[in-house]
């Protein structure tokens, strides 16, 4: 496996750059992790040389309950992604596609896993309209939401660049944001993979038992 290091929001910007209202509007272009990748290799994981450390994000949850990111998921496999509930393409069908990858589980593995949603657009997203969403794709995910600057600082520790909720030529409030799932590890609470918007239900079915144990898909 030959080694490459990449800034890990130039790695997806051909995808986000052609969203409308999931879309990345990165600050730098310095590399801000280094991954391992194999030349001509079709996997829709990128692995991490160094991981991130999971955000110390303490938000809200769709019962209106505080949630300590790092405490409540410490020693579970975890999946991160930041999005809104009124994006148009990229977030149900990320949210659905975990969704479905995760019901091919045992139930005891579905148990382990923890998928939590953070919003880009809290203003609309309260803790009432997330867990509606959610409770269409999956009442098992974890909904949060906030204070935008505290959302946007802890999505920064890991790479992913989000804007505050703005209107698009049209007149349509829209949320720009990366659209990265980082999965982080049970065994270190890493995050050590990172998916693209293009992962598919295939690719998440075959890498989620690895990555509840903690290994590498």
């Amino acid at each position: 496996m030959r080694k490459k290091t990449y800034a890990v929001a130039a790695l997806f910007a051909a995808a986000t750059l052609t969203l409308s209202a999931c879309g990345s509007g990165d600050d730098g272009n310095k590399p801000v992790a280094d991954v391992s990748a194999e030349t001509g290799s079709a996997k829709a994981a990128t692995i991490l040389d160094k991981p991130f450390e999971k955000p110390d994000l303490v938000l809200t949850d769709t019962h209106g309950k505080k949630y300590d990111l790092r405490a409540q998921t410490k020693g579970r496999p975890t999946l991160v992604y930041f999005g809104y509930t009124h994006c148009p393409d990229v977030c149900p069908l990320t949210m659905n596609n975990l969704a479905v990858a995760k019901k091919q589980l045992p139930k005891a593995e579905q148990d382990k896993l923890r998928v939590v949603f953070v919003t880009t657009d809290p203003d609309r997203d309260t803790p009432a309209a997330l867990g509606s969403w959610l409770k269409g794709i999956d009442s098992g995910f974890v909904g949060l939401t906030g204070d935008f600057a505290t959302i946007q600082a802890g999505a920064r520790t890991l790479g992913i660049s989000i804007e505050p909720t703005s209107k698009d030529k049209n007149g349509k409030l829209v949320s720009v944001h990366g659209t990265q799932v980082v999965a982080f590890s049970p065994k270190t609470d890493g995050g050590y993979v990172l998916y693209g918007e293009d992962a598919t239900v295939d690719d998440y079915t075959k890498d989620l038992p690895e990555l509840i144990k903690g290994e590498n898909p």
